[in-house]
C-alpha cells in the first residue's frame, strides 16, 4: 500500500477576525478549528501530517495534538508557497498527499474518504474537492473540459464574468500524486491579482502536462465552507453543534429542544439521557446514562454516573455519582467528588469536597475544603469557615453527622462518627463521636425593653 500524508495549510493570521489570535485556534464546539481537522484526518487514517505555520507558530503548536511536522512558513507569499515549505520533507516521497486549509473545520471523515477513493480509483494526478454552491462569491470556480477534467480553478479576482457564473468551487482540498505535483511547485507564478503563488495553479500546469486531473463533489455544501470572520465562525458553530446533538440522539440521547441545547465536540453522553432546554454541556463532560440534564443547566467538564437528574445548576470541573440529584440553583465547583444517593438541593455551593455515599444538603449551605461522610445531614444555612484570611484550612465530617441549621463550622475540624451540632452553634474545636455540641449564648429575655409607641 502506498504512503498517505497530509498537510495543512495554517500559517495565516486572518486579519477579517479582527484578532490577536491565530484563526486556526479559534473553538468550534470547544475545539480549534485546526484540531477538528486533525482530529478528522486520524479518523480517515491519516497519521503523517504536516502543518504549515507562521503566525504565532508557538501559540499554535501548543495548542493542538497529533501532528507529526512542524513546517515553519517565514513569509506568507500564498498558498503554493506554504505546500512548497513542506516539500522539503517529502523529498522522494511516492505516496499521495491530502492538503487542506487550516479554517475548513465541518469537514467530515466521510468526505475526505471519499476524496481519497475518487483519486485513486481514477488514478488521477490531483483531485480537488469541490462543491455546488447557491452563491459561490469569493470562491475559486472549477472550469472543466468536455470530458470532465478539471482544466483550471480560477480565483474569484482573476475570473472572467463568464468564469464567476459557475457555481461549482474549489474547496482548498486537495489529494496529490505527490510524485507528479511536487516537482511542478517551483513553475507556480505570482502573476495574479493577490500577487500570490496560488496552489490552484497546479490543476493547470497538470493540465498542460497532460496528466489526469479530477474533482470530487462533496455531497453537503455546507462541508467546504472556511471561515474567514466571526460571522462564518458562528455560522459553523451552529452546524457543528447540530451535527453533535443529531448523532447523539441517534444513539438514544433526547432532547425536549435541541436547538437550546448546546454539547461540545468532546462530550460522552449515555444512552436514556434526557436533556431539557438551555443546557449547556462543555469540555470533556461525560454523563452516564438514564440522566436527566436541565433546563438551565451548565455542566463544563464534569463526570456524572448513572441516574443523576442535575437542574438550574452549574457544575464545573467535578465529580457526581449515581442517583444523586443536584438543584435547583446549585454551584458544584472544581475539585467536588459527590458520592452516589446523595442530594445537593437549592442555594448550595460546594467547592473542592468529598460528599459521601447517602448524604444530604438540601438547602443553603456552603461546604468548601471539606471531607463529608456518608449518610450526613449538613442542615440549612451551614457554613464550613475554610479560610482563616491566609490560608484554607480543611473541615472533616464523618458517618451519620447532623449538622444543625445556622452553624457554622471553623476549621480545621474535625466532626467524629454519629456526632450532633445542635442547630445555630459555632463550632471551633473537634466534635468527638456521638457527641452533641452545642456552641452559642444562653438566651436573655428582658421584659418591656421597648418603650411604648
Amino acid at each position: 500500500m502506498d504512503r498517505l500524508a497530509a498537510v495543512i495549510l495554517a500559517a495565516g493570521k486572518g486579519t477579517r477576525m479582527k484578532s490577536e489570535t491565530p484563526k486556526v485556534l479559534f473553538p468550534v464546539a470547544g475545539k480549534p478549528m485546526l484540531q477538528h481537522i486533525l482530529d478528522t484526518l486520524k479518523a480517515v487514517g491519516i497519521s503523517e501530517i504536516y502543518v504549515v505555520v507562521g503566525y504565532e507558530s508557538g501559540q499554535v503548536r501548543a495548542a493542538v495534538t497529533g501532528v507529526s511536522t512542524w513546517v515553519e512558513q517565514r513569509e506568507q507569499l500564498g498558498t503554493g508557497h506554504a505546500l512548497a515549505q513542506a516539500a522539503r520533507y517529502l523529498q522522494g516521497y511516492s505516496g499521495r498527499v491530502m492538503v487542506l486549509a487550516g479554517d475548513t473545520p465541518l469537514l467530515t471523515a466521510s468526505t475526505l474518504s471519499g476524496l481519497l477513493t475518487e483519486h485513486k480509483d481514477n488514478k488521477n494526478a490531483a483531485t480537488v474537492l469541490s462543491a455546488q454552491v447557491p452563491d459561490p462569491a469569493g470562491y475559486g470556480r472549477i472550469v472543466r473540459a468536455e470530458n470532465g477534467s478539471v482544466l483550471a480553478i480560477v480565483e474569484e479576482k482573476d475570473a472572467t464574468p463568464r468564469e464567476k457564473a459557475i457555481t461549482e468551487i474549489s474547496s482548498g482540498t486537495f489529494c496529490f500524486s505527490w510524485a507528479k505535483v511536487g516537482p511542478l511547485l517551483t513553475r507556480l507564478k505570482s502573476n495574479n491579482a493577490q500577487g500570490e503563488y496560488y496552489l490552484t495553479d497546479i490543476l493547470s500546469l497538470l493540465a498542460e502536462e497532460g496528466e489526469k486531473t479530477g474533482a470530487y463533489a462533496s455531497k453537503d455544501y455546507r462541508e467546504v465552507s472556511g471561515v474567514n470572520d466571526r460571522i462564518q465562525l458562528a455560522w459553523a458553530e451552529k452546524i457543528m453543534r447540530q451535527r453533535i446533538n443529531q448523532k447523539l440522539m441517534l444513539a438514544g440521547v433526547s432532547m425536549v429542544d435541541p436547538e437550546s441545547v448546546w454539547i461540545d465536540s468532546g462530550v460522552e453522553i449515555g444512552q436514556d439521557t434526557l436533556i431539557f432546554p438551555h443546557t449547556y454541556i462543555f469540555g470533556s463532560t461525560i454523563v452516564g446514562s438514564n440522566c436527566r440534564l436541565g433546563p438551565n443547566t451548565s455542566l463544563n467538564s464534569a463526570k456524572l454516573g448513572n441516574n443523576v437528574f442535575v437542574r438550574h445548576a452549574v457544575v464545573e470541573e467535578a465529580c457526581i455519582g449515581d442517583d444523586t440529584s443536584v438543584g435547583p440553583f446549585a454551584y458544584i465547583r472544581p475539585g467536588t467528588e459527590i458520592g452516589c444517593g446523595v442530594r445537593i438541593g437549592d442555594f448550595v455551593e460546594i467547592k473542592n469536597s468529598r460528599i459521601g455515599d447517602g448524604t444530604k444538603v438540601p438547602h443553603l449551605a456552603y461546604v468548601g475544603d471539606a471531607q463529608v461522610g456518608n449518610n450526613t445531614n449538613i442542615g440549612c444555612g451551614v457554613i464550613t469557615a475554610n479560610y482563616d484570611g491566609v490560608s484554607k484550612r480543611k473541615t472533616e465530617i464523618g458517618d451519620r453527622v447532623f449538622i444543625g441549621c445556622n452553624s457554622n463550622l471553623v476549621a480545621p475540624l474535625k466532626i467524629e462518627d454519629g456526632a450532633y451540632v445542635a442547630a445555630g452553634s459555632t463550632i471551633t474545636a473537634d466534635v468527638p463521636a456521638r457527641a452533641l455540641a452545642i456552641a452559642r449564648s444562653r438566651q436573655t429575655v428582658k421584659a418591656d425593653w421597648r418603650k411604648k409607641d
